[in-house]
């Protein structure tokens, strides 16, 4: 199939990784204001975020060229980035007191200093948090993780030839569009495990902007408007999150106090 062709050019995933996008734009802006406790840095999520956003844009315009094989490259770098931020937030929260003010692997990570560990050590540390542990039985109750991971590493290191192959986008290909497919669940199914460890974890990041605007301008914020979600949140629940997995706003309602739809 030519990557030229309208069939290609206007598959679904192109729209999916641009409303991904978006969404990380939108919440790097909304969460900017809170405080990385355990660090001496600003909101780093706030950069992780924007970075993400630019991580989905590049592989937009790499698939858009034909480029399937090194798609994967960065969606693999996707999948490092969810994992290194729900890492470094879990490990703040672990390691976070008043007698441990500055937590220094984190912090040390952010000045430069110190390199966090591979991602299998990350993972590893994630799947076995008892905090995390509600939302991990959910989200690892089959294998797709693994095949997606394995995918990723796959056309990472040309472990089949027929990955080569998919980044020549002038060769014929019956089945670039599969392919595609396949590309598409994966990104979705990494978005949702992003989303939800995230919010998870830290369920003020879902705050709409209502209460701290209030309170910029001197008035009384609204009875319980703390807990009212932004509501691109909301949206990408109703419409990307829940239809693809049913389980997890279950999950996350149950262990919050913030006003899921």
């Amino acid at each position: 199939m030519d990557v030229k062709s309208k069939k290609y050019q206007e598959h679904r995933v192109f729209a999916a990784l641009d409303r991904y996008a978006e969404f990380y734009r939108q919440l790097a802006m909304s969460i900017l204001s809170f405080v990385s406790m355990g660090t001496k840095a600003i909101n780093f999520d706030t950069y992780l975020y924007s970075s993400v956003q630019g991580t989905l844009e590049s592989i937009t315009a790499i698939l858009r060229s034909g480029r399937i094989n090194d798609a994967y490259a960065l969606l693999r770098k996707y999948h490092d980035s969810a994992v290194i931020n729900i890492y470094a937030s879990l490990y703040l929260k672990d390691h976070f007191s008043i007698d441990n003010f500055v937590v220094e692997q984190i912090d040390n990570w952010l000045q430069g200093k110190e390199k966090l560990a591979e991602y299998r050590v990350l993972s590893q540390y994630i799947k076995s948090s008892e905090k995390l542990k509600p939302i991990t039985d959910v989200l690892m109750v089959d294998d797709r993780y693994k095949k997606i991971r394995d995918r990723c590493n796959d056309h990472t290191h040309y472990n089949f030839f027929r990955h080569m192959m998919l980044n020549d986008n002038e060769v014929y290909m019956e089945n670039r569009v599969q392919w595609l497919d396949v590309f598409a669940d994966d990104a979705l199914d990494l978005f949702v495990l992003h989303i939800a460890y995230l919010f998870f974890l830290n369920h003020h990041y879902m705050m709409s902007s209502d209460y701290l605007d209030a309170l910029e301008v001197g008035m009384q914020p609204e009875e319980d408007s703390q807990y009212w979600v932004a509501s691109f949140i909301q949206k990408t629940f109703d419409e990307v999150i829940t239809p693809r997995r049913t389980d997890i706003l279950a999950v996350i309602k149950a262990n919050t106090a913030m006003q899921l739809p």
